[in-house]
Formats: C-alpha cells, sequence, structure tokens
C-alpha cells in the first residue's frame, strides 16, 4: 500500500487548545438578539485567548425551538482571521470528552437565584430551568453537577475595567476550568459600539450569499432599495410605552441616536412608524438613487399593496421572498443600494453592520428618523 494511501487513512485529530475554551448559551431573543450578543462574546473569549465553541442559533416556531449549527449560517474562515473557534459538533465529539468530562462540568452565571419551578430548592444558576435553556443544552446533551459565579468581578464580562481580565483568568484559569460554560452569553445587550465592527467576521455562508444574489439577479432591477419593516403586534406593544421624556435606549436603537441617545430623542414614529412615514421613506429613496424596484423583508406585514400603490409614478415596483427566510432576506437588504431599517430593531441593527463593514460602502437610513445636522461655525 502507498505511502499516500496510509496518509488517507490517518484519522483526522483535533488538536486540545490548552487555553482552554468557552461554550454559552445564545438564550435571549431571536436571530437579531443573539447575534448582537455574539460580538460581544467573540470579544470576551479573545480576550482570555481561549477557543470560541461556536453557538447554535435558536429559531423559535410556536411553542418548539429549532437549533442552526453556526456554520450553516456564516463562513468558518471569516470568523477564523479575528479568533480561534471551534464548530459545537467538533468540540462535542473531540474535544468535551478529552478535557471535560461530565462528572465535573458546571454551569456559570452571574449569582445564584431562585429556582422558579421548585422555589423550595437550592439557590444556584438553574442553568437548564426554562426554555429555551433545557431543550438547548439537552440538545447537546449537556448536564450540570454545580454552578460558578462571576458578579463579583471587575466589571464582570467588560475587560476594559482594571483588574477584570486578570480576575477572570487568576480565579478560571484553564488548568482547573478547561471548559466556561455559560447559561446565558458573557456579554452586554445592546452590544456596545466598540463591537460593533466585528460583523466583518461574521459573513454569510455559500448558502445564504448564493440564494441572496440569485434572488437579486432574477427578481430585482438595480439600483433597488432595502425595506426592513417590524409591525408585528408584539412590538407595537413595546413601541406603544415609549416616554421620549426619559429617551431611554432600547435594544438597538443606539445605532441610529447613539449611545445614550446623544444624537436625538427616541419616539414612537421611531420604532413603528405609521404607514405614511414608511411610504415617504420609501419614495423619497426612490427618487433619490433612481431606484428600479424595491425589497421588503417584515415579520408580518409587507406593506406591498400600499408600497406599489405609492411607486406607481416611479414605475417601480416592490417584492418579497416567497420563502420570507429572515437569512436570505438579511442578505438581501444588505446588497441593497439604500437600506431603510427600523433604529430599535437588532435585525435592522444586522444590515447596518454589515454594510458599514462591507468594503463597498452605501447609504443607510431609519424610518422616523432624521440625523442632526453638523453645525459649521463661522
Amino acid at each position: 500500500m502507498s505511502l499516500l494511501v496510509l496518509i488517507l487513512f490517518i484519522p483526522f485529530s483535533t488538536s486540545i487548545d490548552p487555553k482552554g475554551y468557552l461554550v454559552f448559551c445564545p438564550c435571549m431573543g431571536r436571530f437579531g438578539n443573539q447575534v448582537d450578543q455574539l460580538l460581544g462574546v467573540m470579544q470576551f473569549t479573545k480576550n482570555l485567548d481561549r477557543t470560541l465553541v461556536l453557538p447554535n442559533f435558536i429559531e423559535y416556531h410556536g411553542a418548539t425551538t429549532k437549533f442552526i449549527p453556526f456554520e450553516y449560517m456564516f463562513q468558518l474562515n471569516r470568523i477564523k482571521q479575528y479568533q480561534k473557534v471551534i464548530t459545537m459538533s467538533d468540540f462535542l465529539k473531540n474535544v468535551a470528552p478529552e478535557v471535560w468530562p461530565k462528572e465535573s462540568r458546571k454551569a456559570l452565571c452571574w449569582s445564584p437565584r431562585t429556582s422558579l419551578f421548585t422555589p423550595d430548592s437550592q439557590i444556584g444558576c438553574h442553568a437548564k430551568e426554562g426554555s429555551p435553556f433545557g431543550p438547548y443544552w439537552d440538545k447537546l446533551n449537556i448536564d450540570f453537577v454545580g454552578d460558578e459565579y462571576y458578579g463579583n468581578i471587575p466589571g464582570a464580562y467588560e475587560m476594559d475595567v482594571k483588574g477584570s481580565r486578570t480576575e477572570w483568568l487568576n480565579r478560571f484559569n484553564s488548568s482547573l476550568y478547561p471548559v466556561l460554560a455559560f447559561s446565558s452569553a458573557p456579554a452586554s445587550f445592546p452590544s456596545n459600539r466598540r463591537v460593533w465592527e466585528l460583523q466583518k467576521y461574521l459573513r454569510w455562508g455559500s448558502r445564504v450569499l448564493g440564494m441572496a444574489k440569485q434572488y437579486v439577479a432574477d427578481h430585482l432591477q438595480k439600483p433597488f432599495i432595502g425595506v426592513h419593516l417590524r409591525n408585528e403586534r408584539d412590538w407595537a406593544s413595546v413601541c406603544e410605552h415609549i416616554d421620549s421624556t426619559k429617551n431611554n435606549p432600547l435594544f438597538a436603537s443606539a445605532q441610529c441616536l447613539g449611545e445614550r441617545h446623544h444624537m436625538g430623542q427616541i419616539t414612537k414614529s421611531i420604532c413603528s412608524p405609521s404607514t405614511e412615514v414608511v411610504l415617504n421613506a420609501i419614495t423619497d429613496a426612490v427618487g433619490s438613487i433612481g431606484a428600479k424596484s424595491v425589497f421588503v423583508a417584515s415579520d408580518k406585514d409587507h406593506m406591498l399593496d400600499d408600497i406599489n400603490q405609492a411607486l406607481k409614478a416611479y414605475e417601480v415596483k416592490a417584492y418579497k421572498l416567497p420563502s420570507d427566510d429572515p437569512y436570505v432576506s438579511l442578505a438581501v437588504l444588505a446588497l441593497s443600494d439604500h437600506f431603510i431599517g427600523n433604529c430599535v430593531s437588532t435585525f435592522s441593527h444586522i444590515v447596518k453592520r454589515e454594510r458599514d463593514t462591507s468594503a463597498n460602502l452605501r447609504p443607510s437610513s431609519y424610518f422616523g428618523f432624521s440625523p442632526p445636522k453638523r453645525k459649521i461655525e463661522l
């Protein structure tokens, strides 16, 4: 048997990272929130010099949940340009059995709490209590035998606080804790501006990007406007309780209003724009760039009849994906020549961050928001 044939039969072996691993549940909210927190987790893991176990994203379908591997969505080679990573399947198959015995698996959380379902039980992380927490870890066949807490570390997962990194490395050193398993994402929500640029390491995989480009080629005339609408009932309820006098940040509102809203006030119109606001923004953008088509993504009502009626004078039509695939929709929106998003939505923020970190910079705007004009002092 030739040497080449022998080499082909040698099984692949995953090397073990002596600096350790970090695994977490992206258990807060839908895809936009999950990606928003992932950016912070990426930076946190890199600062600890550990290998990030790439999470499975969580889809909600009524009362059921579905788990989507990271590599089904994004390019592995791209995120590897930023940090050490391993897929969840590779970690569970080749690493966990070697460095993380089942009898020593502990969950990390901020501080102990009372169980929601068994109040008389001992306080702790209760990392698998409720959904999606329980189903997420069960799908991975991971159980915990104990808990660890990190809420008293200076800055917690904010490494810019003096002493934070040193405390993490000393208290949770990789020899004693080869795997840090967090019950939820060790990252701020909403995300801090300093991690937004990390979106450039999250680039759509060939399936998503290929379908998006094919849809644009088959259905949209360029230049085209990309529109993201949030108008489901739950979203409207969130926006209804906005108090502009307090001007508190809400979800991804910093993407247009700035952190601490130094660029303006949050309003119900920004969060849940009226039909008039939506149509005016779209027609203005169409006229501004001479758009030939409009692509609309929405969580409920795409408003195609209203939009097409408003665009009749421009001889422009609006379209949506027949399948309503949210990931392909995001990729199409990112490819648009002008994007109009919802300032409060983390889903819109994915598109905006991708566009801001792309080599081909294109304009973006938000419903109900006009950026403050710069004052020119003479």
